[in-house]
C-alpha cells in the first residue's frame, strides 16, 4: 500500500521537528559555548608550547635513548667477554693438565732411562764429595794462617819469609813481595 503525498510530507516535518527538538536539547547556550571556547583555546595554547618545547624534548628523550643503548651494548659486550674468558679459562686448564701429566710421564721415563736410583746416589755422592772439599779447601786455608800467626818463627821460612834481626835483639819475619836481583 503506498502513502499518499500528503502522508508524506507530515511525517517528514514530524521528523524535521523531531530532530529540531533533539538539536535544541544538544546545543551549547552562551555560557556553554564560552567555556568551551575558553577550554579550546587553552588546549591550543598548550599544544603551541609543547610544539616549541618538543625539539628540546625531543633531543632529551633521545640522547637518553642513546645514553641507554650505549649502557645495553657495554653490558652485552661485557657478558659476550666474560663468556669467552671463561672458556678460555676452561681450555687453558685442560691444557695444564695434559702438559702436568706428559711432564710427569717424561720425568718418569727419564727417571727410568738413565739409571734411576743409582744415577741419585751417583750424584749425591758427588755432590757430597765436591762440597767436602771445598770445605776442606776453606778451613785449610784458615788454619795454616791461624798457625803462622802463633808461630811465625816456625812458619816464616815455609811460608816463603826471611828472618830479620834488628839491632835491639828483637827478630821478625819478612815476606818480599818482589825480591830484590841476586837473592
Amino acid at each position: 500500500m503506498s502513502k499518499d503525498p500528503f502522508q508524506i510530507l507530515a511525517d517528514e516535518l514530524t521528523l524535521i521537528r523531531k530532530d529540531m527538538d533533539r538539536l535544541q536539547r544538544t546545543s551549547l547556550d552562551k555560557d556553554e559555548a564560552k567555556g568551551l571556547h575558553d577550554m579550546l583555546a587553552q588546549a591550543v595554547g598548550r599544544m603551541e608550547r609543547a610544539a616549541e618545547n618538543a625539539p628540546a624534548s625531543l633531543q632529551n628523550t633521545l640522547r637518553n635513548d642513546r645514553d641507554q643503548v650505549v649502557r645495553n651494548a657495554t653490558a652485552a659486550a661485557a657478558s659476550a667477554a666474560q663468556g669467552v674468558l671463561t672458556d678460555v679459562a676452561g681450555e687453558l686448564a685442560k691444557e695444564r693438565d695434559t702438559f702436568r701429566r706428559a711432564a710427569g710421564e717424561a720425568r718418569r721415563e727419564a727417571w727410568r732411562w738413565f739409571g734411576g736410583f743409582w744415577v741419585w746416589l751417583a750424584s749425591i755422592g758427588a755432590t757430597g764429595a765436591l762440597l767436602g772439599a771445598l770445605a776442606a779447601f776453606w778451613i785449610t786455608g784458615r788454619g795454616d794462617a791461624r798457625e803462622f800467626g802463633r808461630f811465625p818463627s816456625i812458619y816464616c821460612g815455609n811460608a816463603g819469609g826471611q828472618v830479620v834481626e834488628q839491632d835491639n835483639g828483637g827478630t821478625f819475619c819478612a815476606i818480599w813481595i818482589k825480591r830484590p836481583p841476586g837473592q
